[in-house]
C-alpha cells in the first residue's frame, strides 16, 4: 500500500497556479541582491532573515500578513534581480516535479529605482523563458492590480497586460488588502481585460465575506478565485460557483496564517472537494509561509485525509484550470495523467 509521505507526494507531477514572485524568494538570494544593490535590510545576518520574513503562527491578519512584501520588494528593483527572483522560483517548483507553474506580481511595485513597467516585465518573461528552456516546466505570468491603489492605477497595469497577451502574460489578477478595498472600484481595468478575452483572477473571501467574491464573479468577471475561503458563508452563491466550475485557488497555509480560517480544522477545503467544487491547491507565498507545493499536499493528507483516490483529482483539477490555450492544456494534462497512471493513480476519463 503506497504511503502518501512527502517524498511520494513531491514525486507527483503538480501544477500551480497561485505564487506570487515577491513573496517567494529565496532568503540567500535575497541578501546577495541586497548586498549587490546597496540595500539596507531589516536584518544584520542572512541567517536571520528567513525568521524575519516567515510569518509563522503568530500573525493576526492578512494586513499584518502583507507587511513583508516592502522588505522583499526592495531587492526587486533592478532587472537582474526579478530575473534571477523569476527563474529560482521556477527551479523550486521544478525540484518537487511541478510541471505548470503560474507567477503572479504587480509590476508597479518594482519601479521604485527607475524601471519602466515593460522593462519590469520583460525581465520577468526572459526568467521564465529561460526556465522554460533549462527545467522541466511550463510557466505563464499573471500581472495583479492591487486594491489598495488608485483604480486608474490597475488601469494602466490592464493596458499593460493588454499589450503583452500571447507573450507571456496568461491572465491578470486583482491582489492586495481586501476590506474597505472592493473589487467594484477596479471595474474599468477588468472592462478592458475581458473585452480583450484574457483571463481573469481575483483574490476573494479571503479577509472578507461572500460580497466580495460575489464582486469578483459579477463586477470582474473572474475565471478563477484565488482563495474563495468564505464562500461557504453564502449557499446559493457557493451553488454558482460549483456550477459554473469556478476553480478555487486554496492555499491552506497562508489561509490559517491570514486569519481567513482561525485553524486547519475549521478550514472549508474538504467540504469544498466533497461537493464536487474544483478546488486546487498552491502555496501562496513559499518564503513568507515557509511552505511549499509538496507541504500543501502533505497538509491536505495529513489535517483533512485527503485519499490517495482523492488526490489525483486535486492534481488533476489544476492542471484543468491553467490559464492555457486548450490544446497546450491538454498536453500537459495527458502528460501528467500518464505520469500520475505509473504511479498507481487511475484517472477517470469523464472527471469534470
Amino acid at each position: 500500500m503506497t504511503k502518501l509521505n512527502y517524498e511520494f507526494l513531491k514525486s507527483l507531477p503538480k501544477a500551480e497556479l497561485h505564487c506570487h514572485l515577491d513573496g517567494s524568494v529565496r532568503p540567500k538570494t535575497m541578501w546577495e541582491m541586497a548586498q549587490k544593490h546597496k540595500v539596507k535590510l531589516p536584518v544584520d545576518s542572512e541567517e536571520k532573515l528567513a525568521d524575519f520574513l516567515a510569518v509563522g503562527d503568530k500573525c493576526e491578519s492578512l494586513e499584518e500578513y502583507l507587511r513583508p512584501f516592502d522588505v522583499t520588494t526592495s531587492v526587486l528593483q533592478w532587472e537582474d534581480s526579478l530575473y534571477r527572483a523569476t527563474y529560482e522560483l521556477a527551479e523550486d517548483a521544478a525540484e518537487e516535479n511541478v510541471r505548470y507553474l503560474e507567477i503572479r506580481f504587480s509590476p508597479v511595485l518594482h519601479i521604485k529605482k527607475g524601471l519602466k513597467l515593460t522593462e519590469v516585465l520583460d525581465a520577468v518573461i526572459k526568467g521564465k523563458k529561460q526556465a522554460e528552456k533549462d527545467l522541466n516546466i511550463t510557466i505563464g505570468i499573471i500581472i495583479c492590480g492591487l486594491r489598495h491603489f488608485d483604480p486608474e492605477v490597475t488601469l494602466k497595469l490592464a493596458e499593460l497586460t493588454v499589450a503583452y497577451k500571447n507573450r507571456g502574460v496568461v491572465g491578470f489578477d486583482l491582489a492586495g488588502a481586501e476590506r474597505d478595498f472592493p473589487a467594484k472600484d477596479h471595474k474599468e481595468a477588468f472592462y478592458l481585460i475581458i473585452n480583450n478575452n484574457i483571463n481573469t483572477t481575483v483574490h476573494a473571501g479571503e479577509a472578507y465575506g461572500p460580497e466580495s467574491i460575489h464582486q469578483a464573479i459579477h463586477y470582474n468577471r473572474a475565471n478563477r478565485l484565488g482563495h474563495g475561503t468564505r464562500l461557504f458563508e453564502d449557499g446559493d452563491l457557493l451553488n454558482y460557483v460549483n456550477d459554473h466550475r469556478i476553480p478555487l485557488e486554496m492555499c491552506l497555509t497562508s489561509n490559517v496564517q491570514t486569519k481567513s480560517v482561525v485553524s486547519f480544522e475549521k478550514h472549508p477545503i474538504k467540504f469544498y472537494f466533497d461537493m464536487g467544487i474544483r478546488v486546487t491547491l498552491n502555496t501562496d507565498n513559499r518564503l513568507i509561509s515557509n511552505t511549499t507545493l509538496t507541504r500543501e499536499y502533505e497538509l491536505a493528507v495529513n489535517e483533512f485525509g485527503f485519499t490517495k483516490e482523492e488526490l489525483k483529482y486535486l492534481i488533476i483539477n489544476s492542471f484543468k484550470s491553467a490559464f492555457l490555450p486548450l490544446k497546450e492544456k491538454v498536453e500537459l494534462l495527458r502528460n501528467a495523467t500518464k505520469e500520475l497512471e505509473k504511479k498507481g493513480l487511475q484517472i477517470r476519463k469523464d472527471y469534470v
